[in-house]
């Protein structure tokens, strides 16, 4: 299981950054920008294959599982 930022936003967020130190602005007067966005990813095949019963509840909420 992991859950973590997304990866996509974030590269996405930091070609924003380089392209505004590429213009001109310093890195120190920029703002400090944290993931909005966050994935929750589920291998029930492995959770399986060690014994762990995932809840219902939680493959629900899951963004993706994979089987």
């Amino acid at each position: 299981m992991s859950y973590a930022s997304d990866y996509l936003t974030l590269t996405r967020q930091s070609a924003v950054y380089v392209d505004k130190i590429l213009k001109g602005a310093k890195p120190a007067d920029l703002p400090i920008a944290f993931p909005v966005k966050f994935e929750l990813i589920i291998n029930l095949k492995t959770a399986k294959a060690i014994g762990l019963d995932v809840p219902a509840a939680l493959l629900a909420r899951a963004d993706e599982v994979i089987e």
